[in-house]
């Protein structure tokens, strides 16, 4: 016999015989088939409930990742001139309305308020001394009134004393001579009662005069009232207050610059009235209304969502109130879906105020439902 013929095949245990191998593919195939099923019907139920979900709430969603935080900002300048003596903030401090600023040499203002303030005080006597004439000249004419009675009481008696000795001048009862010294006195005093209704009449015009001056008096001292409040102002104004609460940002302002009226010192930052300005496509904005619910995802608070709502719609597009509108009149016209920035209101709570600041990136999510036509 050969070497080869007598070399037989081992049997191996783990491999089944023909029979039992067929037998267990009905059984793996009936357990993927029955997989498959579930996963399927999973799926179903998941898309049925997505469905659901986007019918309900969201197809009303509109979103939009054009959007950041703003504030009303405002850029401190000082009204007046000088050179800088003190800067009482420092960078990102929280300053309150009216706190100070910045302080600018004031002598300069100091000294042109009190030299405005001694015009005053000059001005004021003028007019004192003005009224002090005008009385003491009612009281000249009160005596002149007086001296012309007096002088028309002597004119009277003159007169009457001539009438009654002339018919015993007539009769030759009194001498002619007696005559003629009562007519030289009703002369005499009717010359009196002129002259002192001359000098009533001058002290009268003079009343017109004294009140002029009284009023160009009291003109004067509305002048340099109106000038020292100027300087006033103008001293008050050497300290720049802020305007309005916030947070300083910006500080440019130095201890001994020389600043100018409207020259940028800082700026405050109402952080505390932060709102959000979201452009959303023209697409988007067909159910907006103010008032609608709105979800904020804030790129610097992963993982936690604010809430606000939308306070009002731009009454153009972003295009309209560029520096250089578009032109599409002239060319070849290819059309942009323009955006229309819509303002919201955030509502901030404690623990993220700090956090949020004018120029952050956020997501926005507006909820159209309550302005939408449900269909």
């Amino acid at each position: 016999m050969s070497a080869s013929s007598s070399v037989h095949p081992t049997p191996n245990p783990a491999a089944g015989t023909p029979a039992q191998t067929g037998a267990g593919r009905p059984a793996r195939g009936l357990r993927r088939r029955s997989l498959l099923m579930i996963v399927g019907a999973l799926a179903l139920i998941a898309a049925a409930a997505y469905g659901v979900h986007w019918w309900v709430y969201g197809r009303y969603i509109e979103s939009t990742d054009d959007a950041y935080l703003q504030a009303d900002s405002i850029a401190v300048a000082p009204k007046v001139s000088g050179y800088v003596a003190e800067v009482f903030v420092r960078d990102n401090q929280q300053v309150s309305a009216g706190q100070a600023l910045v302080r600018l040499d004031n002598r300069q203002y100091q000294a042109a308020f009190d030299e405005a303030q001694a015009n005053v005080n000059s001005r004021q006597a003028d007019v004192a001394r003005a009224e002090a004439d005008l009385v003491q000249q009612k009281a000249r004419i009160a005596q002149a009134a007086a001296q012309v009675a007096g002088a028309r009481a002597d004119a009277r008696y003159a007169a009457s004393q001539v009438e009654r000795y002339a018919p015993l001048v007539k009769s030759g009862a009194e001498t002619e001579e007696r005559s003629a010294e009562l007519r030289n006195a009703q002369t005499r005093a009717s010359t009196t009662l002129s002259a002192n209704e001359a000098a009533l009449h001058v002290e009268q015009t003079q009343i017109s005069t004294l009140q002029a001056r009284l009023q160009q008096a009291r003109a004067q001292l509305e002048v340099a009232e109106a000038s020292a409040r100027q300087a006033r102002l103008d001293l008050d104004d050497t300290v720049v207050r802020a305007t309005q609460a916030g947070r300083v940002g910006d500080r440019g302002v130095r201890v001994g610059q020389f600043v100018q009226p409207g020259t940028r010192l800082l700026t405050v930052v109402p952080v505390q009235d932060i709102y959000l300005t979201a452009n959303f496509k023209e697409t988007q904005v067909g159910r907006m209304r103010a008032g609608q619910a709105v979800t904020i995802h804030v790129d610097a608070l992963p993982g936690e969502d604010l809430h606000g709502t939308v306070d009002s719609l731009s009454p153009g597009t972003g295009s309209q109130f560029a520096l250089l509108p578009a032109q599409n009149a002239t060319g070849n016209f290819t059309k942009i879906v323009q955006r229309v920035p819509v303002r919201i209101h955030v509502d901030v709570p404690g623990n993220a105020r700090p956090v949020l600041v004018p120029g952050l990136s956020v997501v926005v999510d507006v909820d159209t439902r309550a302005g939408a036509t449900h269909g």
